[in-house]
Formats: structure tokens, C-alpha cells, sequence
């Protein structure tokens, strides 16, 4: 039986704040740190060891990883960081209070933002201090690639290439891999591995910190899935 971990990064600076983050590059608090930590010791305790990993671009869960990987004393297992695995852009809400939004709004039209399949937030500007296009860790993507905004749908798009092109086969080779990303990513591969609909997805919710670990077979069907 193989074992496909996933974290949520632990809390960052705007979780903590009660923000829209999308793909601005925010720290953990001291509480993520801590969650960090404690999903390593977590996996500690249960003999999970990951001999392989990936990550987004992102510093929250970049440092997430870290953590759990120096808990674990796995810091020399092999770390694959990729853009797909970002959390779902939210356009021009980035930065916004998630309360003062809903206010300003309505709660229906928020709602619809952050839960509806199909539905993107407000698009950003490409003249936008917060456009990804003026950040140098995505200076080789296409203008196809650099999202104004995107709905659960279009996160799920990007996603399903490193699922199926990096996650897939890292599986197929390796009996245990961890992958530290973000909310809505990590929807996403829930959705593409345990044939979500679009209904049963929009009910998922990842608590930040907290390891979930999958057992698959050979051919990666699940066989169970549960929270440390």
C-alpha cells in the first residue's frame, strides 16, 4: 500500500488576518509554524516517512514543508516545486479583508467567489503592482499561463499537469509522497483523485496543518483516507 500525504500549509499571516492571499506571497505565522510542526511529529508518530515531496511556489507552504521535513529528520528527501500547485488566484480581491468584501458586496456574491465552480473573482490588471507577470519566479510562464483571476474550475486545469505528469509517477515509483500546498490546490488533486463531482468538491474544506493521509494501490484507486 503506497501513502499520498497532504498538507495545507499552516496558518499564514492573512489567514490570520482574515485576507484573500491567492498567489501573494505571505508568511506563516507563529501558529502555522507551530501547526507545521505538529503535523510533522503527527506523521512521526504514525511511521509515515515521505521519500519524496512537493510544493508550490509559495513561501507558506514552502516553509511548512521545511518544518515537517526537519521534524520528520527528512531533510534530505527530494523536493519538487511547482507553480501548478499555487493556490487559486483571486484576482483583485488579493489582499482584501474577506468581511469588509462581503459587506461591500454581499455575502451571496462573495459566497459565489469563493465557492461557486465556475465563478472568478474580479480580474486584476496587468498594469497591477499584484499581476504575477511582475514577479521573477514566473518570468518563464506564457500570458497564457499568468492568471488575472481564476475559478475553482481553472485551478483544477492547472493542477491536473502536475498531477498527472509529476505526482502520478513520483507515486508510482515511490511509496510515500507529501504534498505541502494550499486550500484550493489541494482540492483540486481531491477532486481528480477520489472522482469528486463539482458538487462534492465545493463541501471540501482543509483545515491548515493537519496531514491527510491516503492509501492507494498499485494502479493509485484509494483504498481509504483519513486525518492525522
Amino acid at each position: 500500500m503506497k501513502h499520498l500525504i497532504l498538507i495545507r500549509h499552516g496558518q499564514s499571516l492573512w489567514n490570520l488576518e482574515n485576507r484573500f492571499t491567492g498567489w501573494t506571497d505571505v508568511e506563516l505565522s507563529d501558529k502555522g509554524r507551530e501547526e507545521a510542526r505538529d503535523a510533522g511529529r503527527k506523521l512521526l508518530e504514525a511511521g509515515i516517512k515521505p521519500d519524496f515531496c512537493f510544493t508550490s511556489y509559495l513561501r507558506r507552504a514552502i516553509h511548512t514543508l521545511q518544518i515537517v521535513a526537519a521534524t520528520l529528520e527528512r531533510d534530505w528527501v527530494p523536493v519538487v516545486k511547482d507553480w501548478h500547485l499555487n493556490e487559486r488566484h483571486y484576482g483583485a480581491l488579493q489582499g482584501l479583508n474577506k468581511s469588509e468584501t462581503a459587506n461591500k458586496f454581499g455575502e451571496k456574491q462573495v459566497h459565489e467567489w469563493r465557492r461557486g465552480f465556475d465563478e472568478r473573482p474580479p480580474l486584476l490588471s496587468r498594469d497591477d503592482e499584484r499581476f504575477p507577470g511582475n514577479d521573477e519566479r514566473y518570468s518563464r510562464l506564457t500570458d497564457d499561463e499568468l492568471p488575472l483571476s481564476e475559478s475553482l474550475h481553472d485551478t483544477i486545469e492547472r493542477v491536473r499537469c502536475c498531477w498527472e505528469e509529476k505526482i502520478v509517477p513520483a507515486l508510482n515509483y515511490n511509496d510515500e509522497v507529501m504534498v505541502v500546498a494550499h486550500g484550493n490546490s489541494l482540492r483540486a488533486l481531491l477532486m481528480m483523485l477520489c472522482h469528486l463531482n463539482q458538487t462534492e468538491i465545493q463541501e471540501v474544506e482543509l483545515p491548515t496543518g493537519t496531514p491527510l493521509v491516503i492509501e492507494v494501490d498499485d494502479r493509485i484507486n484509494v483504498v481509504r483516507k483519513y486525518y492525522l
